[in-house]
């Protein structure tokens, strides 16, 4: 096994495969003199054209955190040989992945067997790439494809077919200091109204302390999604509604314009130097995902022990059916392009299914439901948390549906757009007409029709 980071995009190809690639698709087995760049042949099977068959190194990419899965695996099964190498998972957007694919189509080499990406729009792009391989045509059986969450793998599914698989559910929450609140003689808020309310008495009684964050990249993700603001509305596969200046939109933007203001809300990003160093034992609450109990107070910010607890996240008065947001969850690929599918097959069923990891070492809410039963006892039962974190099953089928996950990423987006004029003193309610304007640019230029 080695563990390595794949090089930057270089060079530019120097032969279009293009109509070849096309043309050894045509039929269900056929000889092709130019597809992978030599004289191969193909056989139609599991719903896929696969190229033939070879022993070797199992190619599997990995952000970070996911190193650990993969690692694994390895130890459990050492009679398998991989290459595991570690890339930026498309953080925030970056759109890596797409690249690298790009290239390693005109060269006709190069595709890992397996990929995880930390965002849910990949298969916007790697369907139309030829890149992803589906998975419910014969490769994963419809029982172990049944035991995910109602709706995890929505965002894998085109129509009808499966391209990938839901790593983990990032189900936004509140998270807060325990002891803390009871020190204080505060009361977890359970609308926003009451949030807002208590944030400006805390940046009053208790100047210093914060009750949330607005300097991620997925910050709309946290309060805009579940504010339900309609930005981000994947209508059709090509279209898309957006509205950011709606009322569900503005009371969010207010709200956090008000928090912000009084320095009860940071500016500064969860993962930034400032942050960790200035700020980490300062946070009193913070709606965020499922994965901040673990990734972020537990191993980043190095929150002792019995102080983490967690909440619903707050809802707006009058509001009947609880609703809350979403960052990220990542998502396992399998290339059709794989010489090894059938351990690509077992790889890709065992990171997300299996209790090894999903349920015992997983940072995340895992997306398979049988794991994540497993999980949340070994959460509550790890004594890290200050109570039961029950919390998160709940949140995990409130994920509002109104926000899609499009080719453009809205992380990017927002990191572009708002980002940069929060930090230089701008208001949130300001900057949604040039937030709606960015996103209107982004997603016409990946060929959307919008509505507005």
């Amino acid at each position: 096994m080695t563990a390595r980071k794949p090089s930057a995009v270089g060079g530019r190809a120097v032969t279009k495969r293009r109509s070849a690639l096309l043309a050894c698709c045509v039929a269900t087995v056929v000889t092709a003199t130019a597809c992978g760049g030599g004289g191969t042949s193909t056989t139609s099977k599991d719903g896929f054209n696969q190229v033939p068959q070879k022993d070797g190194a199992l190619t599997v990419w990995v952000d970070s955190t996911r190193l650990a899965a993969a690692k694994l695996y390895q130890k459990q099964h050492p009679n398998v040989k991989m290459n595991i190498v570690s890339y930026d998972g498309d953080a925030n957007g970056s759109n890596y992945l797409q690249t690298k694919v790009q290239l390693f189509n005109r060269t006709g080499k190069g595709w890992p067997d397996v990929v995880f990406s930390s965002q849910n729009n990949e298969v916007t792009w790697a369907v139309d790439a030829n890149f992803v391989a589906p998975l419910n045509k014969g490769l994963i059986p419809e029982a172990t494809l049944g035991n995910f969450a109602k709706g995890a793998n929505n965002v894998c599914t085109v129509n009808g077919t499966l391209y990938c698989l839901r790593n983990d559910l990032s189900q936004a929450v509140l998270w807060y200091n325990a002891p803390l609140m009871k020190k204080f003689g505060y009361q977890v808020p359970t609308t926003w109204e009451e949030y807002q309310q208590l944030g400006e008495k805390v940046a009053a009684d208790h100047p210093g302390y914060l009750v949330g964050d607005a300097g991620d990249s997925f910050t709309p993700e946290i309060y805009l999604w579940a504010s339900k603001c309609g930005a981000n509305d994947i209508t059709g596969a090509k279209s898309v509604s957006v509205n950011t200046t709606s009322a569900n939109c503005t009371r969010m933007a207010e709200l956090m314009d008000s928090l912000i203001k009084k320095k009860s809300m940071s500016v500064s990003g969860v993962f930034s130097t400032d942050f960790g160093k200035n700020k980490a034992d300062k946070v009193l609450m913070m709606p965020g995902p499922a994965w901040f109990g673990g990734a972020l107070f537990k191993e980043t910010f190095k929150t002792p022990a019995k102080q983490i607890a967690v909440a619903p996240a707050p809802q707006w008065s009058g509001e009947t059916v609880p609703s809350t947001g979403n960052v990220g969850g990542g998502t396992w690929l399998l290339s059709q392009h794989s010489e090894h599918v059938k351990a690509a097959t077992d790889f890709l069923t065992w990171v997300t299914t299996d209790n090894a990891y999903q349920g015992e070492k997983a940072p995340g809410f895992p997306a398979y439901a049988p794991a994540a039963e497993v999980w949340l006892k070994q959460q509550n039962a790890s004594g890290y948390f200050a109570g039961d974190v029950s919390a998160l099953k709940d949140a995990s089928t409130q994920v509002w549906s109104g926000w899609g996950s499009g080719q453009f990423s809205q992380e990017a987006i927002w990191a572009a757009t708002v980002k940069p004029g929060l930090t230089q003193g701008k208001t949130v309610v300001s900057l949604l007409p040039a937030w709606q304007d960015s996103i209107v640019k982004y997603a016409e230029s990946n060929g959307y029709k919008v509505s507005q």
